[in-house]
């Protein structure tokens, strides 16, 4: 469980980063599905997106503000 969340958050902050460093890209509307994209797991082996959507959905789950203090 600790290691999907951590691939998971992982997967996360390289879409993010990848949407950063793009220049102009649009954003995505409610509905539209993530572009794919790989990174290196936990394990050091390549993971994509579509290797964790093809197990069925995923849920992408943050408490942004939960260890800030406010």
């Amino acid at each position: 469980m600790r290691s999907q969340r951590s691939i998971v958050t992982g997967l996360l902050a390289g879409v993010l980063a990848s949407l950063l460093f793009a220049g102009a890209v649009s954003a995505l509307e409610v509905g539209q599905k993530a572009p794919d994209f790989t990174l290196n797991g936990t394990d050091g082996k390549p993971l994509g997106l579509s290797d964790l959507t093809a197990k069925g959905p995923i849920v992408l789950y943050t408490f942004i503000a939960a260890f800030t203090g406010t």
